[in-house]
């Protein structure tokens, strides 16, 4: 595979910020749209037991999210940035009207024959999702507010999967309450938006080869994260091979600690 320049080691000059907007988009090629476990869903392969348990891993990421962003705000000296970056935690937890995305996904849960009570419980959360959410939001607690930025540019691609959703879902399963697209049709304008102020960032302070190379690699690790929640799920419920498979069919794997 041949490398691009700003992950060259040859690369002796920064990238044009048209160039290197591409090589953020070109990123786009690892997301996990493309996750053989995805592609089943969208495809129509996916069993019920499967689409319910991305749901239900997929929570901890969404509740975990909104975490995350005010770890970012708590990094950041900029108040212009915080009311901005702020909406984020809205769009999340609920305003106003707006009930937010977890209650959203909460729907979601519900529509695919999953409770609420099971979902808050995590009794679904693999350790391998846990695992990589917890070190996507780590990652931010540590970061810079301008890289942890950077990490949520994965946004980037998120809306093709949820029109991807949106799209072949109820179709190939019928099943599925359609209430429960609500979340999918919330993202789309949302993600748009995000997406746009962190670039912003990106390119603003992604000026030399250094920094430039930074960012992709950040931007890597946080489709590293997504990937591997993925290959969590597809041990668990396509292969048969959940955690601990070998002694117990009990749920032995520890649900978080304090």
């Amino acid at each position: 595979m041949t490398a691009t320049p700003a992950t060259s080691p040859a690369a002796t000059a920064p990238l044009s910020p048209e160039a290197f907007r591409a090589a953020l988009l070109a990123k786009g090629d690892y997301y996990h749209i493309h996750h053989p476990y995805q592609v089943d869903m969208a495809e129509g392969r996916a069993t019920p037991e499967q689409i319910r348990g991305w749901v239900a891993n997929r929570f901890y990421y969404q509740v975990m999210i909104p975490q995350k962003d005010a770890a970012l705000l708590a990094n950041c000296p900029d108040a212009a940035t915080r009311r901005r970056w702020i909406q984020r935690l809205l769009d999340h937890d609920g305003h106003g009207d707006d009930a937010g995305g977890i209650e959203a996904w909460l729907a979601l849960g519900e529509a695919v024959g999953l409770s609420r009570e099971e979902l808050w419980a995590q009794e679904h959360v693999l350790p391998g999702v846990r695992f990589a959410v917890d070190a996507y939001v780590n990652f931010v607690r540590r970061a810079s507010w301008q890289e942890g930025a950077i990490s949520s540019l994965t946004e980037l691609f998120a809306p093709l999967a949820h029109q991807s959703r949106l799209d072949t879902w109820p179709g190939h399963y019928p099943w599925i309450d359609a209430a429960g697209y609500a979340y999918f049709r919330k993202r789309l304008k949302e993600a748009r938006r995000d997406v746009e102020h962190g670039l912003e960032v990106a390119l603003a302070v992604c000026t030399t080869v250094e920094t430039q190379q930074r960012a992709l690699e950040i931007l890597q690790f946080k489709l590293d994260v997504l990937w591997s929640m993925l290959d969590a799920m597809t041990l668990a419920y396509q292969l048969d091979r959940a955690p601990y498979h070998s002694v117990t069919d009990r749920r032995v794997h520890h649900r978080g600690l304090s």
